[in-house]
């Protein structure tokens, strides 16, 4: 050939460049490899960052996500659609300025500042120290006046014995029982011992109820309170401890029955669920269950249930049997199953979808921004209807002038922004987190009684966030009963602003007397018990 290339060195060069071809394909593929496994990798470094900062300002930051700084020269935002008329367009844009300048003044009027307040005295025992000046002639010198310093004094807790003594008393002449046939007397007399709330208990009532506050008002477990008992002189044995508390729980459940009745009797429940640590005998070892919390929003009466730590749909379907009214709850999917049950009407929690959008705001701060500020301006209207002192008929007119307008725009924009996003996003997740429970969140306005928010039983269940990080785990289910049982006794105490301490006092004094008398001990109860006492009182 011409070329001098033999037939042999062309397909030489032929295999060569087809195995060059291969290669390339191959370093191809590699790259393609590469570059999959780089974006998978900035997916996974942006999560990790979003996390790191979720977490930084979950120890350092502000949490409240109540409120969104705006851009005032970037206020108007494009929420309304572009098939909307002119017209449309500028009364929408009106209303939204008119709820911005609204939420900007509540959230710019500065609070007054309030000033150091003396430590009061009022109801305080004052023991007195007289001082003289030394080496005075008091012959030469006459008293023209006091000086008196106050200092606030503490005296440790005591420990001391009650002793109850009753005296016998016998006749002097032991015939006179039989003698005197019209009027028989016994020959020996002594005085009843005052009922124990616990037979055989050599625990006073001040005593059972120290125990009990330490516990699930202050978070101190009982070896703590053990601990500190040994230090003050008397030592009691853990078991003891534990028999004592048991009973009183034993003591105290009907009022517990009474106080599930009273709220799950009522037209409108907040409820949700937390964690609370089990131990297991059979896996020897803490797994995690779930007490539930029922609470009327109406009076802050609550209750926490505790059924073998599940926190299953049939548990939800059990607990909610026979209550008729409006449930409001987060978006747990186990509470889609009412939607389709007769006489309960679901309420979401607009905090819940507030929260999903304020985490997003690190990935996509434009459409968080306006789906926060859209939520703000329902707030707002909540708080003009409070700062007004609005009834519930004024409440509800209120709402449906102003607050469903937005509601509509709101349901809009959800449905317009979701299909611009990637399904996995942030942002995307809110918004479908959102849309997919917009009827339960939409519906508070039918009625002024309805809450925005779940807030109120969140904050009932932070007593047991606490106490779970100081006693970490129940020892068993029936230790979880009780648990239960004390924190909806002291979370309705607290409701209805009770001391607990003195509450509970009274109560387990006074518990086995009903008991026996067969009264009614739902007048023990925390609400019914404050009246009981104002009466009393005045």
């Amino acid at each position: 050939m011409a070329s001098g290339y033999t037939q042999q060195d062309i397909a030489k060069m032929a295999a060569e460049i087809e195995s060059l071809r291969s290669q390339l394909a191959a370093k191809e593929e590699v790259v393609s490899n590469l570059e999959s496994d780089v974006t998978k990798l900035e997916s996974h470094i942006s999560k990790l960052e979003y996390e790191l900062t979720w977490l930084r300002k979950k120890l350092f930051g502000k949490m409240s996500e109540r409120f969104i700084n705006s851009d005032p020269d970037s206020r108007q935002l494009d929420i309304f659609g572009e098939q909307l008329s002119d017209n449309e367009r500028e009364e929408l844009e009106r209303a939204a300025t008119q709820e911005q300048e609204l939420i900007t003044r509540i959230v710019t009027v500065s609070k007054p500042r309030t000033t150091r307040k003396d430590i009061s005295f009022e109801n305080l025992r004052v023991e007195e120290t007289i001082i003289e000046p030394e080496g005075l002639n008091f012959e030469e010198y006459v008293c023209i006046g006091t000086e008196e310093t106050n200092r606030l004094a503490y005296k440790p807790a005591e420990f001391f014995v009650k002793r109850t003594i009753r005296k016998k008393y016998a006749l002097k002449n032991q015939l006179t029982e039989i003698e005197d046939e019209q009027e028989k007397r016994p020959s020996v007399v002594i005085a009843p011992l005052p009922d124990s709330p616990i037979h055989k208990c050599m625990a006073d009532t001040s005593l059972l109820t120290e125990i009990i506050i330490q516990k699930y008002l202050y978070h101190l477990p009982f070896h703590r309170q053990i601990a500190r008992f040994g230090d003050l002189g008397v030592r009691i044995s853990s078991s003891t401890v534990g028999d004592w508390f048991s009973q009183s729980c034993e003591l105290l459940r009907p009022l517990y029955d009474h106080l599930r009745r009273r709220v799950l009797s009522t037209d409108y429940i907040q409820v949700d669920e937390s964690t609370l640590p089990v131990i297991d005998n059979e896996k020897r070892r803490a797994v995690k269950g779930y007490l539930w919390v029922v609470r009327n929003p109406d009076n802050g009466e609550v209750f926490f249930h505790y059924d073998r730590g599940s926190r299953s749909e049939k548990t939800a379907l059990v607990l909610l049997h026979g209550f008729n009214g409006a449930i409001q709850s987060d978006g747990y999917q186990v509470y889609n199953r009412f939607e389709a049950l007769d006489g309960k009407l679901m309420l979401g929690c607009w905090a819940h979808a507030r929260r999903k959008f304020d985490e997003a705001l690190a990935e996509n701060k434009k459409l968080a921004t306006e789906a926060l500020l859209q939520i703000q301006s329902l707030y707002a209207i909540e708080r003009e209807a409070d700062e007004m002192g609005a009834t519930v008929e004024q409440r509800g007119e209120l709402r449906s002038t102003k607050a469903y307008p937005l509601l509509v725009t709101f349901e809009k924009w959800l449905y317009d922004n979701y299909t611009t996003l990637l399904p996995q996003s942030r942002t995307a997740k809110a918004i479908s987190y959102t849309y997919s429970i917009f009827p339960k969140l939409s519906r508070y306005h039918l009625n002024g009684r309805y809450r925005l928010d779940n807030n109120l039983v969140e904050n009932a269940i932070r007593p047991l966030a606490i106490g779970r990080k100081n006693y970490l785990f129940c020892g068993n289910s029936d230790a979880a009963i009780r648990a239960a049982m004390v924190y909806s006794l002291l979370g309705s105490c607290k409701a209805a602003g009770v001391n607990p301490a003195e509450w509970l006092g009274d109560v387990l004094s006074k518990i086995y007397s009903y008991t026996k008398e067969n009264r009614n001990m739902e007048e023990l109860l925390p609400h019914l018990w404050k009246n009981s006492q104002t009466c009393i009182e005045s």
